[in-house]
């Protein structure tokens, strides 16, 4: 019987990729709790929005509050079939809350390959950054994108189906779209109306030290260590790691059994430090009488899939496509 592998085994490309996003990652946390942005910034490689379609999907810029630089891009795919209404996937990107846009190549790509793999209409939503803008700032600018939608669907493309709408992260954006839809299950919308969660390694985490944070403690990307940076510089100034909004399934965690909270599929990785802070996650959601299905990825890194090289990546859209189908489907009326 052949042993699990101790290191994961990704191709050239994807080493060098890792490699170098976590090396600019790290070259720009400071130790004194800031973030060189200039750094950054010239490192982080940005795509301009594309009225003209590429590869069949066209995109385009719509801002909410140029006073708090809240904007979203919007991914539509160029259809004949005028008629023919899409899901819309709000999606809210990772980066530990303090890096990276919509406008990020990488997410960039994400969120084109959603749009004609799905098929939807993708909103990628750019909120403000940590720590520069602390906690609620991620969360107000979320929920605020949502009820933009709800008074103002006319932004969108006329396929735009905003009565099944989902909600997507990863790794912040997980954490965030978690929240924002709490706050949706809170104080309604009129028109916007929420079907699924997908949470693709959400970042949550706690001042316990989980089994897979102690043994993974040279993973790509995030480790415990830089968790803890991310974690520190966001929460409210005088709190740990058990706030609410960190460790959900926590004692502070808010309870959810009496709202009606939407199906919702979790994804984790076996190479991922934060995997155990994830299955806790769907855990609590099903002892919230909630509907969740979790899917492991058990030689995969923090953020396979903006690694388009991956087959894993592929698998993974292909998987959050059956869902929306599904949800799509128990929710037609």
């Amino acid at each position: 019987m052949a042993s699990s592998p101790t290191k994961p085994l990704l191709p050239w490309k994807t080493r060098f990729a890792v490699y170098f996003l976590s090396t600019i990652f790290s070259a720009s946390r400071r130790s004194d709790g800031t973030v060189n942005r200039r750094l950054f910034d010239f490192f982080d490689s940005k795509i301009q929005p594309n009225p003209k379609p590429v590869n069949g999907i066209s995109s385009s810029d719509v801002v909410v509050d140029p006073t708090r630089n809240l904007w979203f891009r919007v991914f539509a795919p160029s259809s004949s079939d005028t008629d023919a209404k899409l899901p819309l996937v709000v999606f809210f990107h990772g980066g530990g809350f303090s890096f990276l846009s919509p406008a990020s190549a990488a997410y960039d790509g994400v969120c084109r390959s959603f749009c004609s793999s799905f098929p939807a209409v993708v909103v990628s939503v750019n909120y403000r950054l940590t720590p520069e803008h602390r906690y609620p700032c991620q969360y107000d600018d979320g929920f605020d994108v949502l009820k933009f939608l709800d008074e103002n669907d006319a932004v969108l493309p006329k396929i735009a189906d905003v009565s099944k709408c989902f909600l997507a992260g990863d790794s912040a954006g997980g954490n965030l779209a978690h929240h924002v839809t709490v706050r949706v299950c809170q104080q309604r919308l009129q028109v916007v109306n929420v079907i699924g969660l997908i949470s693709m390694q959400p970042f949550f985490g706690g001042e316990e030290r989980t089994e897979s944070e102690i043994r993974i403690k040279e993973a790509p990307i995030v480790t415990a260590a830089i968790a803890d940076w991310h974690w520190k510089v966001f929460l409210p100034e005088g709190s740990n790691r058990d706030h609410e909004v960190a460790n959900v399934s926590g004692p502070n965690g808010v309870d959810i059994s009496g709202l009606d909270y939407p199906s919702t599929l979790v994804f984790t990785g076996g190479f991922d430090s934060l995997q155990d802070w994830q299955k806790r996650y769907y855990e609590w959601l099903r002892k919230c009488g909630k509907e969740a299905c979790l899917i492991e990825y058990p030689t995969m890194i923090h953020g396979f899939y903006i690694f388009p090289e991956l087959p894993q990546a592929a698998q993974l859209i292909s998987q959050v496509k059956d869902f929306i189908i599904r949800q799509v489907s128990n929710n037609i009326k």
